[in-house]
């Protein structure tokens, strides 16, 4: 089975893909469609992955699965949240992650309160106008490092540290990562609404 995936990102891709090939699903992504990103105007991770996925299958005629993540600091009243991805624009500068970073770790000087978490939304919809969204939501819960630490992953990988794991997420292996984040749980979540509601797999 094909569905779109309303991202571009193809790291995004590699651990979606590698975590839904057991149902026989393909990934491809809306770019090589030809299919536009999505307007994200909403202020929580559901509602902008519903409206990802719905704007993929509208466009391709395919079914479509879309994911808003990102991070959620509680000194920070849940910033970056849905803005996590282009959180240094905000504060005048560049969209990226060595600059989301930074900025993040200019936001959190001073504060002892270094909780955070991870979250993962997902959506699948069987075409555009699906009544029944399939919505599997992932935590993974954390601590925000002082300073970067690790080279994988991408993101906020390397200023999350995981206590349960002595590491911080850019120290972890894919497998690893793919075994326990925010995004694995929610689609485990999601794969086995799929299974039953979709009788995939």
């Amino acid at each position: 089975m094909d569905l779109v995936l309303a991202s571009n990102n193809a790291k995004k891709l590699a651990e979606l893909q590698a975590l839904f090939a057991p149902l026989g699903v393909k990934l491809l992504t809306q770019g090589s469609l030809g299919i536009p990103e999505a307007e994200e105007p909403f202020e929580t991770f559901v509602e902008n992955a519903l409206t990802k996925a719905r704007h993929a299958s509208r466009l391709s005629g395919l079914p479509a699965l879309a994911d808003d993540s990102g991070l959620a600091v509680e000194a920070l009243a849940g910033a970056p949240g849905v803005l996590s991805a282009r959180y240094a624009t905000l504060f005048g500068q560049p969209k990226s992650d060595a600059d989301n970073n930074r900025v993040l770790l200019e936001q959190m000087v001073g504060l002892s309160e270094r909780g955070a978490r991870f979250v993962c939304a997902l959506v699948a919809v069987r075409s555009a106008a699906d009544p029944e969204p399939l919505i599997a939501v992932g935590r993974w819960q954390g601590q925000i490092l002082p300073a970067l630490q690790g080279e994988a992953g991408f993101g906020y990988d390397p200023l999350m540290w995981i206590p349960a794991l002595g590491r911080s997420v850019a120290q972890l292996s894919a497998a690893e990562k793919n075994a326990q984040s925010h995004r694995a749980l929610a689609a485990a979540d999601l794969a086995q609404q799929m299974r039953e509601a979709w009788h995939l797999g």
